[in-house]
C-alpha cells in the first residue's frame, strides 16, 4: 500500500504546527515534522505533542530523507523560515528564506512533487502598491518591503513566478502571502508573538496594556491598522490546497479587512470578560522608520479560485482564541 506523505518544514513552529494538526486528522495521510525544537523547556515540542506525526526530521537531513522517500510523498509544505523581522544578519535571512526555499522548489519540480510555500504580507513594503496578490511578474518585482525579512520573501516570490512561466515548476505549486497571523501556539515567539499573545497576561491579571503611540497626524494613537487573520484559516487553506491540486500562483491570506491594534486589545479584554485599560508607548526608533500603518488582504483570486469558507472574524477569533486555548492550563493546540 503506497503511503500518502505530507513533508511539513517548521512544522513545529507556529503556523507550521496548526497546519500538522489540521492535516493529522486524516489518518490516512503520514505528517512527517521537519524542524528544530531546541530547548525543552521553551515548549516548541508541545506544539506537536497532540497529533500523530509520520515522522520527524532535522533541517540539515531534509534532502537526504526526500531522496530516500520521494515516490511517497504528495507534498511538500514549507513553512520554516526566519520570520523575525528585526534578525540582523541578511546573510542567514537570505540562506533561510531564500536559498533554502529555491532548493525545495527545484527538488519539487524535478521530482514532480507539489509544494505550497510560506510568503508574507511584508512583501507589500508600505502598501503604496496595494495589496493585490497579482502574479505578472511585473507586479511583482514593483513591490519595495521595508526590511530584510520582506525582501526576502518578495526575492523568492519573483523566483518562484518566473520559474513557472519557464515551465520549470512543480506540478502544483503554491505561495500564501501570510498577513498578522495569530492563535494558539505562539508562545515559542517570544517578541515575535502577536499583540493578542503578548498583552494576554497583563489582560488577565486584570492589569493595563500598552500599545504603540503613533507618529502620523491622521492615525490616531493604537489606530495603526493591521489584516488579523486566525491561524486557524491558515490550516484551512493548507488543507484546501492539497485536495485541490489545480491551483496554482501566489494568493493572499489574510481576513479581508483592516482592524486597528486598539480593536484588537479590546476584543482581548471582552474575551476575557474585563475592562479594556489600555495605555500608548513610544515606538522604538529603530522601526519608527519601517513601520506598516496599514495592511489589507484582498482575497478575491483565493475565493475565485474556489475557496468554500469564510474567513474567521477578529471578534470570532480572538473569542476563541481566548476561551479555548490563552485561558486554559494546557494552551496548546
Amino acid at each position: 500500500m503506497t503511503r500518502r506523505i505530507v513533508f511539513v518544514t517548521g512544522g513545529a513552529g507556529f503556523i507550521g504546527s496548526n497546519i500538522v494538526a489540521k492535516l493529522a486528522e486524516d489518518r490516512a495521510l503520514d505528517v512527517v515534522v521537519c524542524d528544530r525544537l531546541r530547548e525543552a523547556e521553551l515548549g516548541k515540542w508541545r506544539n506537536i505533542a497532540k497529533h500523530p506525526i509520520g515522522d520527524f526530521v532535522a533541517p540539515e537531513d531534509m534532502f537526504e530523507w526526500l531522496e530516500k522517500r520521494w515516490r511517497d510523498v504528495e507534498m511538500v509544505v514549507h513553512m520554516g523560515a526566519i520570520s523575525s523581522t528585526t534578525e540582523p544578519d541578511a546573510d542567514k535571512i537570505i540562506h533561510s528564506n531564500f536559498t533554502l526555499s529555491r532548493d525545495l522548489f527545484r527538488w519539487c519540480a524535478d521530482r514532480q512533487r507539489r509544494l505550497v510555500y510560506a510568503s508574507s504580507a511584508a512583501t507589500y513594503g508600505a502598501g503604496e502598491h496595494g495589496f493585490d496578490d497579482d502574479n505578472d511578474f511585473e507586479a511583482l518585482a514593483r513591490l519595495r518591503p521595508l526590511n530584510t525579512y520582506g525582501w526576502s520573501k518578495a526575492l523568492f516570490d519573483v523566483f518562484a513566478s518566473r520559474q513557472a512561466a519557464r515551465d520549470y515548476a512543480p506540478p502544483q505549486w503554491v505561495g500564501l502571502k501570510f498577513f498578522n497571523v495569530y492563535g494558539p501556539n505562539e508562545e515559542h515567539k517570544h517578541s515575535m508573538k502577536s499583540v493578542a499573545a503578548q498583552i494576554w497576561p497583563h489582560v488577565r491579571a486584570g492589569q493595563g496594556v500598552q500599545l504603540f503611540k503613533s507618529y502620523r497626524p491622521d492615525v490616531p494613537d493604537g489606530g495603526q491598522k493591521r489584516d488579523f487573520v486566525y491561524v486557524r484559516d491558515a490550516a484551512e487553506v493548507t488543507r484546501w490546497l492539497l485536495d485541490n491540486p489545480q491551483v496554482n500562483g501566489i494568493f493572499n491570506l489574510g481576513s479581508g479587512e483592516a482592524r486597528t491594534f486598539e480593536e484588537m486589545a479590546r476584543n482581548v479584554f471582552a474575551a476575557a470578560g474585563k475592562p479594556a485599560q489600555i495605555e500608548y508607548t513610544p515606538m522604538p526608533p529603530a522601526i519608527r522608520d519601517k513601520y506598516q500603518y496599514f495592511t489589507q488582504a484582498r482575497m478575491d483570486r483565493l475565493f475565485q479560485a474556489g475557496y468554500p469558507r469564510k474567513m474567521t472574524s477578529l471578534e470570532d477569533g480572538i473569542s476563541d482564541y481566548v476561551g479555548g486555548f490563552l485561558s486554559q492550563p494546557d494552551p496548546y493546540r
